[in-house]
């Protein structure tokens, strides 16, 4: 089948490569010129899918990467996998009716449209529908196919792989529901069907929303029992001997990515905008994680305080960047808010992440630096964020004068733990 998949981002180019390994003719449509310059050259820029395969499926014919929409004509079926933002705490959606009008302008009858990117419950049928109808002047469910199938990438993730993870489909129809099982069937291992689109779409949410739950209350809780005297780290791995009915989830600077602090708020955005009313957990938790920068920020003044070292003019250097254990991914990190924050302090800030490639933009203003022995003991503190696999653990406790450890990784006199 000739395959389109439009967006080549963190989802995008997964699930191209993949598509293209299977056998599939797969058009990866992207409106970034450069992005698409890199694919055609089989560079690849998403950590989980290697150049190596990249350039296999271009060899192979596959696979080839464009932003002529021209090129997107014929195509059986079409997965929409681009960035679905929040501005100002309302869905941005425009990337999505976008591509849509893009790809109703080349459907045809008998073709699929499926729809990936994280949304609210409602979007495939009242928002895309209507677009690829009016562009393409056809009928959905009787003139074309569509559906929605969340996805479920999780970067740097070594126990489930892309096909590995099952995949949530569904329909606006009954053979719309059979098309677009039958596409994943042959990529992923397992796919689980749905009886409708609005079931797919808050099945993706719930997924988030509980992690993001859970992850603001045990945060909640560290804040709190530093001032109790109890060790939380020390507890959580307690309670998780429990076999059952516990699932263990630790503190930390706060959440990133596109997923946990951003997809939730579709849910409640929805829920406030149909019903009237907040939904309340979501909303706590979201101010509970927005906030972990900042008592990061207060505890490092704290500390610094007792050793008679005022924030301002102090050296601070910052480990880990990124939003997640071991990858590449800066967006949304809790990072950029503690660096912003400590810069507005006065402090001299410095950052330090080995995962993130040397001219890549951090979008920290601050510099960076290699985390090596001397750039440690000239700091007047250093705060672990993220303890990537390839930092020096041991020799940043030798070195360091002072630590706060976000991770409960590093021991001694001079560590402290969040």
């Amino acid at each position: 089948m000739q395959i389109v998949i439009a967006g080549q981002g963190y989802v995008g180019l997964p699930l191209a490569v993949r598509a293209a390994e299977v056998g599939h003719r797969v058009i990866g449509y992207d409106v970034d010129a450069h992005r698409v310059q890199q694919l055609a050259a089989g560079q690849s820029y998403v950590e989980d899918v290697d150049s190596s395969r990249l350039r296999a499926v271009l060899d192979s014919g596959n696979y080839s990467a464009t932003t002529d929409a021209a090129a997107l004509a014929g195509f059986d079926i079409a997965v929409i996998t681009v960035p679905t933002p929040l501005r100002d705490g309302v869905p941005d959606l425009t990337y999505i009716e976008s591509c849509a009008r893009t790809l109703g302008e080349h459907l045809r009858p008998g073709a699929t449209v499926v729809l990936e990117s994280t949304t609210y419950p409602g979007t495939t049928e009242e928002l895309l529908l209507p677009i690829l109808e009016k562009a393409s002047g056809l009928k959905g469910g009787d003139d074309f196919l569509a559906g929605f199938s969340p996805e479920r990438i999780a970067p740097g993730n070594k126990r489930w792989s892309f096909e590995g993870t099952p995949k949530v489909v569904s329909g606006i129809n009954t053979k719309s529901l059979s098309v677009i099982k039958g596409f994943y069937d042959g990529i992923f291992q397992t796919t689980v069907p749905v009886s409708g689109t609005k079931v797919a779409e808050l099945a993706k949410l719930i997924e988030n929303t509980f992690r993001l739950v859970n992850i603001s209350m045990i945060n909640e809780l560290a804040t709190l029992t530093d001032r109790l005297g109890v060790n939380v780290w020390e507890a959580i791995d307690a309670a998780a001997t429990k076999p059952f009915g516990f699932t263990r989830f630790t503190p930390g600077p706060g959440v990133g990515g596109h997923c946990l602090p951003v997809d939730p708020l579709f849910l409640a955005w929805k829920i406030r905008e149909d019903l009237g009313v907040p939904f309340r957990f979501v909303e706590l938790a979201d101010d509970v994680n927005r906030h972990m920068p900042d008592y990061v920020v207060r505890r490092l003044v704290e500390a610094l305080d007792k050793r008679s070292v005022p924030v301002n003019g102090s050296r601070i250097l910052l480990l880990g960047l990124t939003y997640k254990y071991n990858a590449t991914d800066l967006r949304n990190s809790p990072s950029a808010r503690v660096a912003e924050l400590l810069v507005s302090l006065g402090a001299e800030v410095r950052g330090s992440d080995p995962n993130i490639p040397d001219g890549h933009d951090t979008k920290l203003n601050v510099p960076r630096v290699d985390a090596t022995p001397e750039e440690i003991a000239a700091s007047d503190a250093v705060v672990l964020l993220m303890d990537h696999t390839r930092f020096d653990l041991a020799m940043i406790e030798e070195n360091a004068p002072y630590v706060l450890d976000c991770r409960n990784r590093l021991s001694g006199a001079n560590v402290e733990v969040l």
